[in-house]
């Protein structure tokens, strides 16, 4: 695997080194050992599946607060999404920003998903499968979230919205009273 810093402390885009023939490729997609080489958490608890039927689905901004924070190994196994994650670590240099990367099952790339970091992510295209591993259950009592138009994420999602959980549309903003 090859890890790629993204602009967020902690937080890094994950390639594979595909090893290639006439039959396809074989990678590593996790390996324990090159996770702590990194630094990273590499403990996984859960490993979920989530699919969406059309594209523009949003789901997010979703995290969990102690003692249940997670990192998450976000991938994308069918389809395609626009990832995006953003630091509400409030000692943080990067407190507050956001980035968004591509995810699909053509480019093969995952997103490592640090402790309190707000995630959610836009299908971009029908039919699109997210795979994450995660290291920590869900905890319902630490689910928390943020409103995916904050204002003051400012995240630029590339399509309409056009399926929204009724859970993620009341959210409160990042600016009002802890996500809950």
């Amino acid at each position: 695997m090859i890890f790629h810093q993204t602009k967020l402390a902690g937080a890094y885009i994950i390639e594979l080194e595909k090893i290639a023939d006439s039959r396809g490729f074989f990678a590593e997609s996790f390996s324990s050992r090159q996770f702590e080489q990194q630094g990273l958490n590499c403990r996984i608890a859960q490993c979920n599946v989530s699919f969406n039927h059309k594209k523009g689905t949003l789901r997010g901004m979703h995290f969990q607060i102690a003692p249940a924070t997670e990192v998450k190994i976000v991938r994308c196994t069918r389809g395609a999404v626009f990832d995006a994650i953003v630091d509400i670590r409030p000692c943080s240099a990067t407190y507050g920003q956001w980035i968004g990367v591509e995810l699909s099952a053509d480019n093969h790339k995952a997103l490592y998903v640090p402790e309190m970091f707000a995630h959610g992510y836009q299908t971009l295209a029908d039919n699109s499968e997210v795979t994450y591993q995660v290291s920590e259950f869900y905890t319902p009592s630490a689910a928390r979230g943020y409103r995916y138009d904050d204002p003051g994420f400012g995240i630029q999602w590339p399509l309409p919205v056009v399926e929204l959980s009724g859970r993620d549309a009341a959210w409160e903003p990042f600016g009002g009273n802890s996500g809950k």
